[in-house]
């Protein structure tokens, strides 16, 4: 990491309130992410695995975590297992964490090496009669690739069939989903970082330009700013290509008249941003442009005012989708016989198809059901927009905001005005 690490109480706090979730005489069981092989001998750069790193603060491949809170020997309460360093293989790549560095990180008093596990897996889980294990259940994950987790689980599965497994993701769900103070502090620089990116892309902005040479301003502001990475594939995507939601090919070249939409975010210290802005290429937005833009921005601060504790991300799409809709037909795409002869609150979806929020935090979509209820501390998205293929045209707009009686949006130093956007476009040349 480029960052020095949250402090090692954030991660036991996290790891005793987990400990009051599970049911008595359990044994935890969690490991590290995969390194994922890119090609030949080498592999991606590696992301350690979200829950690991929520409970441990440890960055390293090759790590597994074991809690017994009812153990009789205090020393298996909490065990954290990594690498042995091999000075060898050093020379290559690094050094590895020492036990001392490992504690000083995780705040976990017992650390031994990998090698050691299997041999003690059996103490930990003689005191025990449920094991939970994790997995990714996020409802729109699908990998041809298990995790893991995903290995381990059924590996522990059948090697344990008497013992009862149980399910870790509820209740990491549940903890990660109302965000600490050192948490907020993280995203917090994320989003600083990325509204610094999307000033540096303006000052490059003109007819002419690639979509891959501004995503390429954007990554590099990242990395000066000190960001481990992209929250996710920017998306750069002038003209038609924005319609299309998860365009990040960003190959095409920005003509003269058209929007580019800008979707991307910066990751601090494993903590996610997510920013989507519509500029005008040439610096000033046309007739309809603006009113497009308008309409979306209309929405867009309307909605924010919807983050309150009570509310929930299935309310929130609806009342999004239903004003957006009303904007529809101020904007003459459809009428109100067309919206009458649709599907009951259908009508919308021709230009209007995805979510207006989703959760974020250590993953830009931190998982969370869209019936769960909005709680003080929550982190989410803020996205209305509109698609219309007739005129190749596609805005979104698109913020973080933190749930609270009176709603705090995390990028309101982002410019977002008509105004304000050309003036900034203008100044930076």
């Amino acid at each position: 990491m480029r960052q020095e690490s949250l402090p090692s109480t954030f991660f036991s706090k996290n790891r005793q309130e987990l400990c009051q979730l599970v049911e008595s005489k359990s044994t935890i069981i969690l490991f590290s992410n995969d390194l994922m092989s890119r090609n030949g001998d080498q592999y991606f750069p590696y992301r350690q695995d979200s829950d690991f790193y929520y409970l441990t603060g440890i960055e390293q491949v090759n790590s597994t975590l074991v809690i017994c809170p009812d153990h009789t020997e205090t020393a298996l309460r909490e065990v954290l297992f990594i690498d042995k360093p091999d000075p060898d293989k050093e020379k290559w790549n690094g050094s590895l964490l020492i036990r001392e560095q490992a504690k000083d990180i995780s705040g976990i008093e017992n650390v031994f090496y990998l090698e050691d596990f299997e041999g003690l897996i059996p103490q930990f889980l003689m005191q025990s009669v449920n094991i939970y294990l994790n997995s990714n259940e996020y409802p729109k994950y699908n990998s041809q690739v298990q995790s893991k987790n995903h290995r381990n689980a059924l590996i522990l599965m059948q090697k344990y069939p008497l013992f009862s497994f149980k399910r870790l993701q509820p209740l990491l769900i549940s903890m990660r989903l109302i965000k600490k103070p050192e948490e907020l502090g993280q995203i917090k620089m994320a989003c600083s970082i990325t509204n610094r990116s999307f000033k540096q892309a303006l000052k490059v902005l003109q007819p002419g330009i690639k979509e891959y040479e501004i995503e390429a301003e954007i990554l590099a502001e990242f990395i000066r700013q000190a960001s481990d990475s992209p929250a996710y594939a920017p998306i750069i995507a002038s003209g038609r290509n924005a319609l299309i939601l998860h365009y990040i090919k960003n190959a095409a070249v920005c003509l003269d008249g058209d929007l580019v939409l800008m979707d991307f975010g910066a990751e601090y210290g494993n903590y996610a941003s997510d920013c989507s802005r519509t500029v005008p290429v040439n610096g000033r937005f046309s007739p309809r442009q603006r009113q497009v833009y308008s309409s979306v921005l209309k929405v867009f601060k309307e909605a924010k005012k919807l983050y309150i504790p009570g509310n929930s991300i299935q309310a929130i799409n609806q009342q999004v989708a239903e004003w957006l809709q009303d904007e529809m037909v101020q904007l003459q795409l459809l009428t109100k016989h067309e919206i009458k002869q649709a599907l009951p609150g259908k009508a919308y979806m021709k230009y209007y198809y995805h979510g207006a929020a989703h959760f974020m935090g250590l993953d830009v979509h931190d998982p969370g059901g869209k019936e769960i209820i909005l709680q003080e501390g929550m982190v989410l998205t803020c996205e209305p927009g509109l698609y219309i293929p007739e005129e190749n045209l596609g805005v979104r707009i698109e913020n973080d905001i933190l749930v609270h009686s009176n709603p705090i949006d995390l990028m309101e130093e982002i410019p977002v005005e008509i105004e304000e956007i050309e003036n900034l476009i203008c100044s930076l040349k």
